[in-house]
């Protein structure tokens, strides 16, 4: 008879017990070894062992079953017999833990860089059992029970052992696989028994439901090609045009692999180089655009499988199209099935609302000096790198993460331990996440939205840099949003507006965005913002796009604007596709695929965006300050000069000075009768004088492209 205290078979028998494989299972005892087992309810337990022997077990305390044994017994299974019925199984309880001491010590220290690959659901055999490993970082719950369909959401037979002081729980499930739904249930210090998701689940259940759900991949990539072409050469250093999605309102109802043919085609034809989709990682409130995630590394199962967004990504690779994706470590919904107290105590979240929550947005704020908090984001990073070939993270809301004081008013902020206003821990964080993802996947783009002159932003960490690849040019959106939208009869008085980015445009690696955050919120439409009547607003729309495509760094354009949709974004619908059904507004659409035909022909537009030297201003704004002139080089000698006439009316014999003497080739006019313009520009060619002189038509709200090339 065992010599167990009560109160521990007790917790046992009742899944509370911090360690309950420490009862049940096989242990040494004196000589011999015990069979321990939980069977409530059975009427006979007995133990198969692996030579084939069958030993009885006797009922001990609370439906825990043990028999003596003389030797190990090797792998062996359980058999029950209740009034009605038989049930053979393994034990998960004889197994070894399914995580190793290197992986807890790398956990503990937040240097696991493969972290998904140990946490979380995974489908494993183990001793010759198939079967899946539960493991799950939950350092302040007094016991775990893994709870799902396979136990009829009762886990008082599915309690998790502590693995110590890392703070990790595991347990070994046989007999189950990919489709399992499932949940964690804890026991919390207050002992309250609470149920959560898994945070390192990689499927969830379609929202409104909030399981977990087991998932394995058999995927087999064919971007190879794409891959190493992408480790060759800096994105720095390649031309970037970038089409914003969100892919549930682009065109309802496609899933991920309905989508693939559809976006192909579509991009493909309209020459952009990479699509950025806003965040695809599970979200419960589809309203938020997937900013307010719950799943981190959880493919939303609104549009499919994970295998389906490999099937995306894959398909998008082949065909020569980038993927990026919208990445957001800076907040996390509070809803209680997901990271917010998910032991029962402030865990992922910064214990100190002065420093753990944003009140504007309603969201809680990671706790970043936190080692496995901040390991749980480096490595869901390099997870969407790894499992998903993403060509580049856009990491949303920097700013809030650099600042403890953002958005908040005098007292409720806690300053640095240096007195100061930034968060220390962040920085740290951001450092790290960049350094790691570009070690490890050369090639690839992280960037910021930061919308402050927070200095370094990308330039190296080993220069105390923040390490990003690109930011977000949040002043030169502002600036020419606002320039744009005035009438031309009172631009003169404002070209500052357009031309101040010239000054800084090489302290950062910037991409130039027109987001959806521009579209939404009584903003409008971008064709919205334009004055005028129709024609005027179309001519406006196709001077600001070549502006923007001309001007020194990347470009991103949100979906839509493309073909001047009139009304604004709402995710709860698709886009305006009828209005290609309008031949001005088709024209518009054409126009944006000739700008990235000829951007990506011209070097000069992309080759040396960081470099100040490769860019030069032409003419003075004193001299006509509606009209907006500058040249662009690039490595090879070859110069590109953008010249924008703003104004409401065509200007002739204007005259202007180029930097190079000789033929220039007029390669994109956005007053072009093809593009729904009144056809004024010049005729092709323009020939300057032996000091570079030359005199030029200027179309209306209409902006030309000069080529000349190196030598001509």
């Amino acid at each position: 008879m065992t010599t167990l205290p009560p109160e521990i078979l007790d917790a046992v028998a009742h899944g509370s017990h911090h360690d309950p494989h420490s009862v049940l299972g096989v242990h040494q005892s004196g000589e011999g070894w015990v069979i321990r087992s939980r069977r409530p309810l059975a009427r006979e337990v007995s133990a198969e062992l692996a030579d084939g022997t069958d030993v009885a077990l006797s009922h001990v305390r609370g439906g825990i079953w043990e028999a003596a044994v003389d030797a190990y017994p090797g792998a062996y299974t359980v058999r029950a017999r209740y009034d009605d019925s038989e049930h053979v199984a393994d034990d998960g309880y004889r197994h070894a833990p399914s995580v190793g001491e290197l992986d807890l010590h790398l956990i503990s220290e937040g240097r696991h860089e493969e972290l998904w690959r140990v946490l979380g659901a995974h489908v494993r055999e183990l001793d010759g059992s198939a079967g899946t490993a539960f493991t799950v970082w939950a350092p302040d719950a007094r016991a775990l029970r893994v709870i799902g369909d396979f136990n009829g959401w009762d886990g008082t037979g599915s309690a998790m052992r502590s693995m110590g002081g890392s703070g990790v729980w595991e347990l070994f499930v046989p007999g189950i696989g990919a489709g399992t739904r499932y949940k964690f249930e804890i026991l919390t210090r207050a002992g309250q028994w609470i149920e959560k998701a898994d945070p390192m689940a990689r499927l969830a259940e379609t929202p409104p439901a909030t399981a977990s759900v087991v998932t394995e991949t058999a995927y087999e990539w064919a971007d190879d090609a794409w891959i190493a072409e992408r480790s060759r050469t800096a994105p720095l250093d390649r031309p970037m045009s970038i089409y914003e999605l969100h892919l549930g309102s682009w065109k309802p109802g496609l899933s991920y692999r309905d989508a693939a043919d559809e976006i192909i085609s579509y991009v493909s034809a309209q020459g952009f180089t990479h699509v950025e989709f806003l965040p695809l990682a599970e979200h419960p409130f589809g309203g938020s655009w997937g900013y307010q995630v719950s799943g981190y590394y959880a493919p939303t199962s609104r549009f499919g499988s994970p295998d389906d967004l490999r099937y995306l990504i894959d398909r998008l690779h082949q065909a020569g199209i980038g993927v990026i994706m919208d990445w957001v470590p800076g907040h996390f919904p509070k809803d209680e099935f997901a990271l917010a107290r998910f032991d029962g105590e402030a865990l992922y979240e910064h214990p100190d609302p002065r420093r753990g929550e944003h009140k504007d947005w309603g969201t809680l704020i990671f706790d970043y000096g936190r080692n496995e908090v901040r390991n749980f984001l480096v490595a869901n990073a390099l997870y969407w790198f790894e499992e998903f070939h993403v060509d580049g993270l856009r990491v949303d809301a920097v700013a809030s993460m650099l600042y403890l004081d953002y958005s908040r008013n005098e007292g409720e902020w806690a300053p640095n331990q240096f007195g100061g206003r930034e968060n220390l821990e962040a920085i740290r964080f951001l450092q790290e996440v960049n350094a790691t993802s570009y070690k490890r996947y050369p090639g690839i783009a992280l960037i910021a939205e930061e919308s402050t002159s927070f200095p370094g932003v990308t330039a190296p960490t080993s220069h105390a840099g923040l390490g990003f690849g690109f930011k977000w040019n949040m002043g030169w959106m502002n600036d020419s949003l606002q320039y744009i939208g005035r009438d031309p009869m009172y631009r003169s008085h404002h070209e500052g507006e357009l031309s101040f980015s010239f000054v800084y445009s090489f302290s950062e690696n910037f991409v130039l965005p027109i987001s959806h955050d521009e579209v939404v919120h009584g903003k409008g439409s971008l064709f919205g913002r334009m004055p005028g009547d129709h024609w005027q607003k179309l001519a406006n729309m196709r001077a600001f796009l070549a502006y923007m495509w001309g001007h020194p760094g990347k470009q991103l354009l949100f979906m839509g604007q493309e073909f001047g949709q009139m009304s604004e974004w709402s995710e709860s619908r698709g886009l305006d596709w009828w209005m290609l059904d309008q031949p001005s507004h088709a024209q518009l659409h054409s126009f944006v695929a000739e700008l990235n035909r000829v951007y990506k022909d011209q070097a000069a537009l992309w080759s040396r965006d960081h470099d100040g030297a490769a860019f030069s201003r032409l003419g003075a704004p004193a001299w006509n300050p509606n009209v907006l002139a500058f040249a662009r080089r690039d490595h090879h000698g070859n110069t590109v000069a953008v010249v924008c006439n703003f104004s409401g009316v065509p200007l002739s014999d204007f005259p202007l000075d180029l930097p190079e003497a000789g033929e220039w080739t007029e390669v994109l006019n956005s007053d072009a009768e093809a593009f729904g313009g009144s056809g004024q520009g010049n005729l092709g060619s323009v020939h300057t004088d032996g000091r570079g002189s030359a005199t030029l038509t200027l179309p209306p709200l209409g902006v030309l492209w000069l080529h000349h090339r190196a030598g001509a």
